[in-house]
């Protein structure tokens, strides 16, 4: 399969652009931040990505959804990095709806898919920890009638307190399964955390919490979506890493320094020229990642974990770079560069970091 974008995949990329260029700018993130929004952000922003079809991207047609496949997806989430775009896209229609097509019901499929098209917001609440561990599991699920109940509290939940249903992590019978849950459940708390990078998180906490089903699938379900998410996540993390760089070149040839721009000095030249070699595989890896999705490919996890540590190290490297080519300037808040360094710090230990990554990586090629 060759690493080119259909003329389908590339009008999405293009409309989603020229979409979030006027419509979310870095500017709109500056005033979600600056004003302590409660949502963490525009309801109608969200609402306008679902009436173009961005919610409805990888569900299949029999459904409702357009079936456009991961791929898509991952190009609109480039798009979204580019811009620092605060929605529940990552939380609802990478993660949840995901979980929901590999192990829901056909019943459950039908209702919670009009939910997802529609816009209606959902959680995936997985960590437990400080640090991503998915194998870390205390949450319990008991019987209760014939259905479930689940108590126990998870950590650093996107879009937490804003969802009206959650896919949580529970163990049932000594295994990990995906269970769905409303948000206005008895037993829920939440409490929400504003990140450094704006984006909305939350603790949620369940205490003898009805659940509306199990998805079917166990680990297998539960895992193959964490991959998913990660490397819809390396998308969004290219599309920042892209933006960074782009932003640092056109400094590089605006600023002068002893009558000359210093993009002419050769040891910067050399920097930007090892980014942009960077970049270029990060584009590759996460492309055919994307591919591997739609193909069903059973080295997914492979692929997911090298995504996400190529991606984490590049966009590390440039937002690093871009700081200190920027100069001091680049922290302060009169300079947008510096948003996309916090996004950086943020997205890379979301879903598991490099480190986390290189291990998995490393053990599932035997080592």
């Amino acid at each position: 399969m060759s690493l080119v974008l259909t003329e389908e995949q590339q009008m999405l990329k293009i409309a989603a652009k020229e979409f979030l260029i006027e419509k979310a700018p870095i500017a709109f993130l500056r005033k979600l931040r600056d004003t302590e929004d409660e949502m963490g952000y525009d309801p109608e922003l969200w609402l306008e990505m679902a009436a173009m079809g961005w919610t409805s991207l990888t569900i299949p047609e029999e459904y409702g959804g357009l079936g456009f496949g991961y791929v898509g997806l991952g190009e609109v989430l480039e798009e979204t990095g580019r811009t620092l775009t605060c929605s529940p896209l990552i939380s609802t229609s990478l993660l949840c709806a995901s979980a929901i097509q590999l192990g829901g019901s056909l019943g459950y499929k039908h209702q919670f898919f009009q939910e997802l098209i529609k816009g209606i917001v959902y959680a995936f609440a997985t960590d437990e920890q400080s640090h991503h561990d998915p194998d870390y599991v205390e949450t319990k699920a008991e019987k209760a009638g014939s259905g479930f109940v689940l108590t126990g509290t998870k950590t650093f939940v996107l879009d937490g307190h804003v969802a009206a249903k959650y896919v949580v992590s529970a163990k049932f019978e000594e295994r990990i399964h995906l269970f769905v849950v409303d948000a206005d459940a008895v037993g829920i708390q939440k409490e929400r955390i504003i990140m450094m990078d704006s984006r909305n998180s939350s603790d949620v906490s369940f205490e003898k919490t009805p659940a509306i089903c199990m998805l079917s699938g166990a680990e297998e379900t539960y895992h193959r979506t964490l991959d998913i998410g990660r490397i819809g996540l390396a998308s969004e993390m290219l599309g920042a890493t892209l933006e960074a760089f782009q932003r640092t070149v056109a400094y590089l040839k605006e600023r002068r320094q002893f009558g000359v721009s210093i993009g002419s000095f050769q040891a910067l030249q050399h920097r930007a020229s090892k980014m942009f070699c960077e970049i270029e595989m990060v584009k590759s890896i996460v492309l055919k990642a994307l591919q591997m999705i739609d193909r069903e490919d059973e080295n997914l996890a492979i692929w997911a974990s090298m995504a996400k540590v190529k991606a984490g190290e590049v966009i590390k490297l440039v937002t690093n770079e871009a700081i200190q080519i920027y100069g001091g300037i680049g922290m302060t808040d009169d300079e947008e560069i510096g948003f996309f360094i916090k996004r950086a710090r943020a997205a890379q230990v979301t879903l598991g970091d490099y480190n986390f990554h290189l291990d998995r990586y490393a053990k599932l090629h035997g080592y």
